[in-house]
C-alpha cells in the first residue's frame, strides 16, 4: 500500500519521469507525508520550526570571558508534540574530553559552557535532570510543547573564549577577537531526522533554523564591535564623526574611510567616557549571529545598489589590522564581489543590508560576517573573498543542512569562486580543486558526492564539499546556456529561501525550473563512481578540414574543449559542453573546418579534469 502510494506520487511528478533517481527510504517518507515534493516544491503539508533569539552578553577581551542569558521564543510548527529540547551547544568543541575532528591546543581545553540557570515557560529544570553529550544537550520538559505552540525558553550561561587553537571562532591577537557560536540555541527539530543530533566534531559545519535576533553586546569602551544584523544605536556607542562617515557610506559607491590609522592613533572612536559600552544588534530572517571587535582595525566601506527595482543598497566592509597591506584591496574585491552575485552569478539581489570582511585568522563565513586570515598573493585575497561572501546564497539564503550536505554550500561557493574571480582580475585562472580531483577520481578514495559529510573525512570530504560538486553545476549551467540555468537555479531559490531544502530538493527543482530532464547528469555525477577521462581517439582528414573523434574513456561526462593549433600559428577554439554524453555515446566526432594544415591538437581546459591526460595530444606529420 506504502509502496504502490509512493509510486502514484512519483508518476504524477513530470520532472521524475525516466530516468529517475535512486531515493531513500526517508525522503520517499517525506513524500508520502506532504512535506515535500518529487517535483521539487515544498510539500502542502511542509513546515518548519523558528525562533526568536535575545541575547544579552558581555565580553572581555583580556580574560576571554563571555557571561550572559539568551532568551528564546521557540514556535513548534511541526505536527509532533515535543517531550524535549536539543540544543547545541559549539563552544563545548574545547570541552575537555569532547570527541573532535582535530587535536586541540591544550591550553584551550576547559569545562566548556557553563549553564547557571535553564527555565521553560518560567520553571526552572535542574541541571541533574539534563543530559550533555559536549556540543549536544538534551532537556527533557515538564510539560510537552504540543504542536503549533511556543515556549520560552532562557539559558543563563559563561565560558570561555579559546586563545590559541582558533577553529572558526576566537581570539585573533591581544585586541581583536571573532566570537561566534557564543550562545546556546536550540537545534533544528525537521521532517526527516526530527532532532539533529550531530555533534560538532570542527570538520563538518552546521544546520541551523531561521529566526530572528536581538542582541546587546557589552565590551570595554575602547572598542569597535561587528555583527550580524544592523547597529541600532550607532549615535550611543560611536563618536559623532564616525556616524557620520558610516551614514555616508551606505549611501554612495566611493570608499569612505570610516576609522583610520590617523583615527586610531588619536582615539576617541567611542561615544561613552564610562567604562564599557552596549552594542545593539537586530537581525531577522537569517540561520545565525556573530560578532567581532576590535580596538585598534581600521575600517573602510563602500556601498552600491543591489536591486535596480527598489533602488535598495548593500553596505560592504573590510576591516583589519592596519599592519596588514595585503587587506587594503579587500574592500574592493568586496565590492565587486556583491556586484557581480547581483547582476551576474547567481543574478540574484544580495539578500542582506550589509557585509563585513573580517581580517581574522580563518576562512569561514556567517551571516553577513566573513573571518578571514590574510593571504600571501592578491590572487589568493581574491579567491578567498568572493569564495566566502558567495557563502550569503548558499547555505545561509537557503538554510541547507551543511553538516549532513556539505556540497550543497560549498559547490555552490567553489562554483562562484571560478566564475566571479576573473571578474575581479580577468588574468585570474582559478583551478581550485581539480588536480587533485583527477588524481584521487575512480580510485577507493573517492566516493559518490551524495555520500552524507557526516560519513566523510579527509580527501573524500575535501573532494566532494569542494570542486566535483562545483564542476556538476558549472556543467550543468554550460548545458543549459545562461539564460535557462539562471530560470531554473532561480526556481530553486524562489521555492526554498528560508527554508531547508535536501538534495532531491535541489535535483527537482533545477528539473522542473529548466524543464529538462537532467537526471541523467544528476545520477553520473552526483551518484555513481567513475572518473573523468577524455582522448584523441583519431584525426581523419576531409575535404573541408578534419574530423576529430574524441572517445570518453571514464564514465564522468565532462566537456569537450579542443585547442587546434594551425600551420600559421593562429589557434582554435572549440567546444562541446556534457550534452553529447546524453544519449550514452562512448565517442563524439567534432569537425575541425580548416583548408590549413592542423600542427598540433590539445584536448582539454582548466576545469575540466581529466584521470589519465596523455592522449589529450596529437601532433600533425
Amino acid at each position: 500500500m506504502r509502496f504502490l502510494s509512493l509510486l502514484l506520487v512519483l508518476a504524477a511528478a513530470p520532472a521524475l519521469a525516466q530516468p529517475t533517481l535512486p531515493v531513500p527510504r526517508d525522503i520517499q517518507a517525506t513524500y508520502l507525508k506532504g512535506t515535500r515534493s518529487p517535483g521539487g516544491q515544498p510539500g502542502p503539508n511542509y513546515w518548519q520550526n523558528t525562533a526568536e533569539y535575545d541575547l544579552a552578553v558581555s565580553f572581555d577581551p583580556t580574560t576571554r570571558k563571555l557571561a550572559g542569558t539568551a532568551t528564546i521564543t521557540y514556535h513548534n510548527n511541526s505536527p509532533d508534540a515535543l517531550n524535549q529540547l536539543w540544543f547545541k551547544l559549539y563552544p563545548n568543541l574545547y570541552q575537555k574530553g569532547a570527541p573532535r575532528a582535530k587535536a586541540m591546543g591544550p591550553a584551550d581545553m576547559d569545562e566548556g559552557m557553563r549553564i547557571d540557570k535553564l527555565t521553560v515557560d518560567g520553571q526552572a529544570i535542574a541541571a541533574r535532570d539534563w543530559e550533555m553529550e559536549a556540543t549536544n544537550l538534551t532537556v527533557p520538559l515538564p510539560r510537552a510543547i504540543g504542536s503549533r505552540q511556543t515556549a520560552r525558553v532562557q539559558v543563563t550561561y559563561s565560558y570561555t573564549v579559546n586563545k590559541g587553537s582558533h577553529q572558526r571562532t576566537g581570539q585573533i591577537e591581544p585586541g581583536a577577537a571573532f566570537v561566534a557560536y557564543f550562545f546556546p540555541r536550540i537545534a533544528v527539530y525537521d521532517d526527516i531526522d526530527g532532532w539533529n543530533k550531530h555533534p560538532y566534531l570542527g570538520s563538518q559545519e552546521f544546520y541551523n533554523d531561521f529566526g530572528s535576533f536581538k542582541a546587546a553586546i557589552t565590551v570595554p569602551k575602547n572598542f569597535v564591535v561587528w555583527a550580524t544584523g544592523d547597529l541600532k544605536n550607532a549615535d550611543q556607542v560611536l563618536a559623532k564623526k564616525y556616524v557620520q562617515r558610516l551614514r555616508t557610506a551606505e549611501t554612495q559607491d566611493a570608499i569612505t574611510s570610516i576609522i583610520t590609522p590617523a583615527d586610531l592613533k588619536a582615539g576617541g572612536i567611542t561615544a561613552t567616557t564610562a567604562p564599557t559600552t552596549t552594542w545593539r544588534f537586530e537581525a531577522q530572517d537569517v540561520t545565525d549571529f556573530v560578532f567581532a571587535l576590535a580596538d585598534h582595525y581600521v575600517w573602510q566601506s563602500s556601498s552600491l545598489v543591489v536591486d535596480p527595482a527598489t533602488r535598495r543598497r548593500t553596505r560592504v566592509d573590510a576591516v583589519y589590522n592596519p599592519r596588514h597591506k595585503d587587506y587594503e584591496e579587500v574592500i574592493d574585491f568586496s565590492r565587486k564581489t556583491v556586484e557581480a552575485m547581483s547582476y551576474t552569478f547567481p543574478k540574484w539581489p544580495f539578500p542582506y543590508a550589509h557585509e563585513t570582511v573580517f581580517d581574522g585568522l580563518d576562512q569561514m563565513e556567517y551571516p553577513m560576517m566573513v573571518n578571514d586570515n590574510p593571504t600571501a598573493t592578491r590572487e589568493d585575497a581574491i579567491t578567498l573573498t568572493d569564495h566566502e561572501i558567495f557563502h550569503t546564497m548558499f547555505p545561509f539564503y537557503m538554510g541547507t543542512n551543511e553538516t549532513k550536505y556539505g556540497w550543497m554550500d560549498e559547490g555552490w561557493a567553489t562554483i562562484g569562486e571560478w566564475l566571479i574571480s576573473p571578474l575581479i582580475d580577468p588574468k585570474l585562472d582559478d583551478d581550485y580543486g581539480i588536480a587533485p580531483y583527477a588524481r584521487a577520481a575512480g580510485t577507493e578514495r573517492d566516493v559518490p558526492i551524495t555520500t552524507l559529510s557526516t560519513q566523510q573525512t579527509g580527501e573524500a570530504f575535501f573532494l566532494n564539499s569542494y570542486p566535483k560538486p562545483g564542476l556538476g553545476y558549472l556543467y550543468v549551467k554550460d548545458l543549459l546556456g545562461d539564460e535557462l540555468f539562471t530560470q531554473a537555479l532561480h526556481t530553486y531559490i524562489r521555492s526554498w529561501h528560508g527554508k531547508h531544502p535536501m538534495p532531491y530538493d535541489f535535483f527537482n527543482s533545477m528539473n522542473a525550473g529548466s524543464g529538462r530532464n537532467l537526471n541523467w547528469f544528476w545520477q553520473r555525477w552526483f551518484f555513481d563512481g567513475g572518473y573523468p577521462d577524455l582522448a584523441i581517439a583519431e584525426v581523419k582528414k576531409n575535404g573541408s578540414g578534419y574530423d576529430v573523434t574524441i572517445q570518453a574513456k571514464g564514465s564522468k561526462p565532462v566537456p569537450v574543449d579542443l585547442t587546434v593549433q594551425l600551420a600559421d600559428g593562429t589557434t582554435q577554439k572549440i567546444h562541446r559542453s556534457i550534452g553529447v554524453w546524453e544519449s550514452g555515446a562512448t565517442s563524439v566526432t567534432v569537425p575541425v573546418p580548416t583548408p590549413q594544415a592542423v600542427k598540433r591538437l590539445t584536448l582539454g581546459a582548466t576545469l575540466t579534469p581529466d584521470s589519465y591526460p596523455a592522449d589529450n595530444v596529437w601532433e600533425g606529420k
